[in-house]
């Protein structure tokens, strides 16, 4: 119970008191340094090595304000991952019936901007390894804190850039509600630019009409769905089948004039298996086709280098352990994460973590207690097994 542990409530505290905003919207992104160096501090305290590495575009600058933390405890090769990221989604404080930026603890619930998804992981970490520190590691205990998870996924493509960690198995620490994950699908979100010539209304032959060829585009789009839908198909998701959805079409600037451009964007969720360069050069090649013979200008732009989809290993040793500590079967979400990178590592890999997707990216975000210490007890176990044993 919380009260028990007072020292993990003020470290919950701490982590949610900074703020980690990732956000596409430039003016409301921030960077995760401030948290990551706590972070650091909070673990070097506990005996861990701590690396800072920069992230994205600003890899040599040592005070990049993206970054990831490596904490290690122990060395040699093999060992034990505990990988989340350190970046919230945006919060509209208005909504929320708490501050969200301090932890508040409300009938069996804890309160905070990132306290499920998923800053509130890592003080779980720190309690659940305290009674290891003086213990012999066989193989190294290491905490992977990522950035720009919600966004860009930087974090992640930088360790795989690395080739870092290296180890035999990790558990990603997203809220699954302590039930483990064998699968979740992939994401990938583009933008298709059109652009025509605008001119006077009452003449089309005065311009040339995007929204016009956005309405081809767009048909031609619907047909693929459809040939995805039917070409790959998994029975291991409620939605067995690949999904494409139009999000937002904005074009044109008044009724009166042709319209000279027109911007679509849409996303894909990919079933193990689909590849993301194959699916957008797919696209590419569709749009192409009908643009051209109406000489209209096509760009295809990734709004972020996406997301594959993961499937646990069919061996999976974690996943095996995993499902016997919690008496749960692998289960698959419709959520993404970060372990289809640490398994391009080559590490074993499964997705268990502290509370419910279900509170996640709205207002009064919550954890419930009871999900604590059930999460201390799994991870002290792991620890024994692949650390110590």
């Amino acid at each position: 119970m919380p009260s028990k542990i007072p020292d993990l409530l003020h470290q919950l505290d701490s982590v949610i008191r900074i703020p980690s905003i990732s956000s596409a919207n430039p003016a409301i992104d921030m960077g995760n340094r401030l948290v990551i160096e706590h972070l650091a501090e909070q673990f070097e305290a506990l005996g861990f090595t701590c690396e800072i590495m920069p992230c994205g575009e600003d890899t040599d600058n040592l005070q990049s304000n993206k970054c990831n933390l490596l904490a290690t405890l122990g060395s040699g090769p093999g060992g034990l991952v505990l990988a989340g990221h350190t970046d919230t989604v945006p919060m509209d404080a208005a909504l929320w019936t708490v501050d969200p930026l301090r932890l508040t603890d409300r009938h069996g619930k804890l309160y905070g901007l990132g306290v499920t998804d998923m800053k509130g992981f890592f003080p779980i970490v720190m309690e659940a390894v305290k009674p290891f520190l003086d213990a012999t590691f066989k193989e190294p205990l290491i905490v992977l804190a990522t950035a720009d998870e919600e966004t860009s996924m930087q974090g992640a493509h930088r360790i795989v850039e690395l080739g870092r960690p290296r180890a035999r198995v990790a558990i990603v620490g997203e809220p699954t509600s302590l039930q483990p994950v064998r699968t979740h699908k992939g994401v990938m979100m583009e933008s298709i630019r059109l652009r025509g010539r605008s001119g006077h209304s009452s003449n089309p032959a005065l311009g040339n009409n995007a929204l016009d060829a956005m309405h081809a585009v767009i048909a031609e789009l619907l047909d693929y769905r459809k040939e995805l839908k039917q070409r790959y198909t998994s029975n291991l998701f409620e939605i067995p089948y690949p999904t494409l959805n139009l999000g937002s079409i904005h074009g044109g600037d008044n009724p009166n004039r042709i319209c000279g451009h027109c911007d679509l964007e849409f996303d894909v969720r990919l079933l193990p298996g689909m590849h993301i360069d194959t699916i957008r050069e797919e696209i590419r090649k569709r749009v192409q086709r009908v643009t051209e013979p109406l000489d209209i200008q096509f760009e295809l732009v990734p709004l972020f280098a996406g997301a594959p989809a993961f499937l646990a290993n069919a061996d999976s040793r974690i996943l095996q352990a995993a499902e016997k500590m919690t008496g749960h079967g692998g289960i698959s979400v419709g959520f993404g994460s970060e372990a289809p990178f640490l398994q391009q590592l080559g590490i074993d890999t499964i997705v268990l973590g502290p509370g419910n997707i279900d509170q996640a990216h709205q207002p009064d975000e919550y954890m419930t207690a009871d999900m604590i210490r059930p999460c201390i007890e799994i991870l002290r176990q792991l620890i024994t097994q692949n650390c110590l044993q």
